[in-house]
C-alpha cells in the first residue's frame, strides 16, 4: 500500500473522528464524508468533500442511499496491481479510495431497550456501512479499513512513521471489520427472529448467534489429548473471570479457568470478607470472617486434603500477611480483587503460582450454555439470591438467629456445589461437603466422612440440600450426623413425611421454594 491519497469517513460513533480527520488532512489526505460526519468536520474547519459531490448523485430516500455507488465501491475494490482494474476506473472517471473509516448505526443499543419498536429497530439497520466495511476489508491488500476509534492512533502512527499502513496492520484491521459486521448481522438476525407475529419478544431467538473473542490458546483441555482455547464474550459482564489480570505464574489451564469461575462466582456473592476453595468444580471449603486471612483459615480447616492444589478465591484485597499465610499451602490459582505490594512480594516466592486480579462486580451472564451432541442448551443464569424473608419454617422448632445466618451461608455454598449437594456449616464456615453423587443420602454420608477426616464435629451444625429430600432417609442421615437445622427447597410428594421426621428428631427445618441443581 502506498501513501493514502483519499479517505472516506462515515461514522455513527463520532468520538475522536475530528482529531483523526484533522491529522489525515495534515498528511495531505483528501477527506470524503457523508451526512452528520461531514457536518461535524466542516464545523471543525476541516476540508471535506461530500460523497454526493464526489459521486455526482445526491443522497436519497432519507439517507438510505448515499454510498452505494460505483464511484465509491469501485474506488475501494479496485486492485492496484491489476492494469485492467485501473484502466476500468480511468475510463469511468473513478478515483481510488485508500482508507475507509466507518462504524455502524447503533442497532444493538437500540434493541437493548425492552420497549424498542420494530420500526425503530428497522431504521437502525445499517446497509451502506457494512457494504463499505466489507469492500475495504476484502481489498485490505490495498485499502486500510478502520471500524474502531481505538485504532485511530495506531493508523496515524504508521502513516507518520512510514507514510503508509503496514500490511500486517491492514490484515488485522480487516479481520476486525469482518468480525464487526458478523456481530452486527448476528444481532439483527437474533432480534428479528425473537419476535412473533404480534411483535412479542422472546429471550430465545429463532436463530442464536454468539460471538466471542479469543483470549488465549491453552496447552490442552480437560485432558492432555484434548485441545482448547479460552474466549471472552464480545460484551462481557463486569466482574467475570474472563476479565482477569494475571500478576504472575504459569499460563492458566482449561481446568484452572473452569474451577476459578466457580470459586469467583461463589465468593463474590458474599458481602462480608469471604474465602472459597474449589477443587474439581466443587467448593471443598468456604468461610466468612472479619478479614480475608481469618476466612481463609476457617475455609482451609474444612478439608485440608482436598484443598491441596485447589483454587482459592477472596472477595477482599490481599496484603502481605494474608499472602504469606496462604502461600504455605500448595495452590494452583489465587484470585482476589487486588493484591497489594506486600502480597505480590510474598507470592513472588512461588513463581509457578498463578495470581489473578478480577474486578469485584456483581453482574452475571444473562444465559448459560451447554453443548450437547449436535445442539446447544440455553437457559437463564441461576442468579437467584435467597433472602431471609423468603424462608418458610415448616417445623415446630424454629431456627435461632445464629442458625438462620448459617443456613443462609450454607445455601449459598450449596448453589455452587454439584448435585446432589449436601453442605454442613457452623459458625460461618463449611464443616462438611458432599457433592456430585447419584444419591442425596450418599452425599450426606460423604460430607460426614469428610468432616470426621478433618477432625471437625457436625454436632449442632446446619445443613443445606440443593434440592428436596425425596424420602426421610436423607434427613435421618444428616440429623444423625449432628445437624440441628436444615434448609431445603421443599416440594416433594413426601414433604409431610420429611417434616414429621424433623419434628420427631427435634430439629428446625426451613423451605426456600427454590432449588439449585448444578450439573
Amino acid at each position: 500500500m502506498s501513501s493514502p491519497k483519499r479517505a472516506l469517513l462515515s461514522v455513527s460513533d463520532k468520538s475522536g473522528i475530528a482529531g483523526f480527520a484533522r491529522a489525515l488532512a495534515a498528511l495531505g489526505v483528501q477527506i470524503l464524508s457523508t451526512g452528520g460526519t461531514a457536518k461535524l468536520l466542516e464545523k471543525e474547519g476541516i476540508a471535506v468533500t461530500e460523497v454526493s459531490a464526489h459521486t455526482g448523485f445526491p443522497e436519497m430516500l432519507d439517507g438510505r442511499v448515499k454510498t452505494l455507488h460505483p464511484k465509491i465501491h469501485g474506488g475501494i475494490l479496485a486492485r492496484r496491481d491489476s492494469r485492467a482494474h485501473l484502466a476500468a476506473l480511468e475510463q469511468a472517471g473513478i478515483e481510488l479510495i485508500d482508507l475507509v473509516v466507518v462504524n455502524l448505526y447503533p442497532f444493538q443499543a437500540t434493541v437493548a431497550d425492552p420497549d424498542c419498536r420494530l420500526e425503530d429497530a428497522i431504521e437502525n439497520i445499517d446497509i451502506g456501512g457494512p457494504a463499505l466495511l466489507r469492500s475495504a476489508a476484502k481489498n485490505h491488500r490495498d485499502v486500510a479499513v478502520v471500524v474502531d476509534p481505538a485504532d485511530y492512533a495506531r493508523v496515524l502512527g504508521e502513516l507518520r512513521a512510514q507514510g503508509a499502513v503496514s500490511a500486517a496492520t491492514r490484515f488485522e484491521l480487516a479481520q476486525k471489520a469482518f468480525a464487526h459486521t458478523a456481530a452486527y448481522d448476528g444481532a439483527i438476525a437474533g432480534y428479528l427472529t425473537s419476535l412473533d407475529a404480534e411483535g412479542r419478544r422472546s429471550p430465545y431467538p429463532g436463530v442464536l448467534n454468539l460471538q466471542f473473542v479469543k483470549l488465549q490458546d491453552m496447552r490442552y483441555g480437560e485432558n492432555p489429548h484434548q485441545s482448547a482455547a479460552f474466549y471472552r464474550d464480545l460484551r462481557p459482564v463486569a466482574g467475570g473471570i474472563a476479565g482477569y489480570r494475571q500478576l504472575q505464574g504459569k499460563a492458566l489451564s482449561y481446568n484452572n479457568v473452569a474451577d476459578a469461575d466457580t470459586a469467583w462466582e461463589c465468593v463474590k456473592s458474599f458481602a462480608e470478607p469471604a474465602c472459597v476453595i474449589v477443587k474439581h468444580a466443587n467448593p471443598c471449603g468456604a468461610a466468612v470472617a472479619r478479614t480475608a486471612l481469618a476466612a481463609y483459615r476457617k475455609a482451609f480447616r474444612t478439608d485440608p486434603t482436598s484443598a491441596f492444589g485447589g483454587i482459592l478465591a477472596f472477595n477482599r484485597a490481599l496484603d502481605g500477611a494474608a499472602a504469606a499465610a496462604i502461600g504455605r499451602q500448595f495452590a494452583e490459582v489465587i484470585i482476589a480483587p487486588r493484591a497489594d505490594a506486600g502480597a505480590r512480594a510474598a507470592f513472588a516466592k512461588k513463581s509457578n503460582l498463578r495470581v489473578l486480579e478480577v474486578a469485584l462486580a456483581h453482574e452475571a451472564n444473562a444465559h448459560d450454555h451447554k453443548r450437547v451432541g449436535g445442539g446447544l442448551l440455553v437457559q437463564s443464569s441461576d442468579t437467584h439470591v435467597l433472602q431471609a424473608g423468603e424462608l418458610k419454617t415448616v417445623t415446630r422448632k424454629r431456627p435461632s438467629r445464629a442458625q438462620l445466618s448459617d443456613l443462609l451461608f450454607a445455601w449459598r455454598i450449596a448453589k455452587f456445589t454439584k448435585s446432589n449437594a449436601i453442605v454442613f456449616c457452623r459458625g460461618g464456615m463449611t464443616v462438611g461437603v458432599g457433592a456430585g453423587q447419584m444419591s442425596r443420602v450418599d452425599s450426606a454420608r460423604i460430607a460426614a466422612l469428610k468432616a470426621k477426616a478433618a477432625g471437625l464435629t457436625l454436632k449442632g451444625s446446619v445443613v443445606a440440600s440443593d434440592a428436596f429430600f425425596p424420602f426421610r432417609d436423607g434427613l435421618d442421615v444428616v440429623v444423625k450426623a449432628g445437624a440441628a437445622a436444615v434448609i431445603q427447597p421443599g416440594g416433594s410428594m413426601r414433604d409431610e413425611e420429611v417434616i414429621a421426621a424433623a419434628d420427631e428428631r427435634g430439629v428446625a427445618m426451613v423451605f426456600t421454594g427454590v432449588r439449585h441443581f448444578r450439573h
